[in-house]
């Protein structure tokens, strides 16, 4: 038998770091940057233009909500893209968000689930969509996300669902940190970028891309709690009609 050679603590280091790289998903793209391959939406405001996701309107005021979403269910991961939202606001409300783990209102043009929300006076808070139906969250600090937030520009969200804990971060300033208490709030789901009623607008959104990360064990899925309850007549208005 031959000896064993002593092995140095760089090499064996460098093995490690190795090892842990070829088991770490990369980010992979969800937008190719030129069809709607793997997202779906209402043809009629959506749709890709300069190369980025596209919805809204400048000429026709934009009745409901409307949702782009990903085909594909997610649990956890770290999501990035880079986000613009536009619009006069002496026609409307002009508001955006970046829903997850969230899913389709049957016969509805709405969507249940997280909303990590975008506009002015929302950037950085964590609005219930359809389901709880008000905001959960509220920024870690409202002041610096404000101060970094370029209007009417991109900014750039990242948005990592780990488990039950939530955080944003908008051009690198942390925005959200929340951890979801109630046990029957799926954690799986669509991710979608949303278009809100109101006024003449439009949202674009581009280089967006998606690292999974292991699932967790026994987590609770929309399959398992079902949806929530459709509103009283009295709550179907608007969501941010008061803001």
């Amino acid at each position: 038998m031959s000896p064993r050679l002593p092995v140095s603590p760089s090499l064996l280091l460098s093995v490690s770091i190795l090892l842990v790289a070829t088991v770490t998903a990369a980010p992979t793209s969800l937008f190719d940057g030129r069809t709607l391959e793997g997202w779906e939406g209402d043809p009629k405001w959506w749709r890709v233009q300069d190369g980025c996701l596209t919805g809204g309107s400048t000429t026709e005021k934009i009745p409901h909500n409307y949702f782009l979403a990903t085909k594909r269910s997610f649990e956890n991961f770290e999501l990035r893209l880079q986000i613009k939202l536009t619009g006069d606001p002496k026609t409307g409300f002009i508001n955006s968000g970046v829903q997850i783990r969230s899913i389709r209102v049957p016969n509805n043009t709405e969507m249940a689930g997280y909303q990590v929300d975008a506009g002015d006076g929302w950037w950085g808070k964590l609005y219930d969509e359809s389901r709880r139906r008000k905001v959960i969250a509220e920024p870690i600090d409202a002041a610096a996300v404000n101060a970094a937030v370029k209007k009417g520009d991109w900014n750039e969200y990242r948005i990592r669902a780990e488990g039950p804990r939530l955080r944003s971060w908008i051009n690198g300033v942390p925005a959200l940190d929340y951890t979801e208490t109630e046990p029957a709030i799926a954690r799986d789901g669509k991710i979608a970028i949303q278009i809100h009623s109101g006024g003449l607008a439009v949202v674009q959104a581009k280089g967006i891309t998606i690292e999974e990360l292991p699932p967790s064990p026994g987590a609770p899925t929309w399959a398992q709690v079902g949806l929530p309850p459709p509103p009283a007549p009295k709550a179907k208005a608007a969501k941010k009609k008061a803001g």
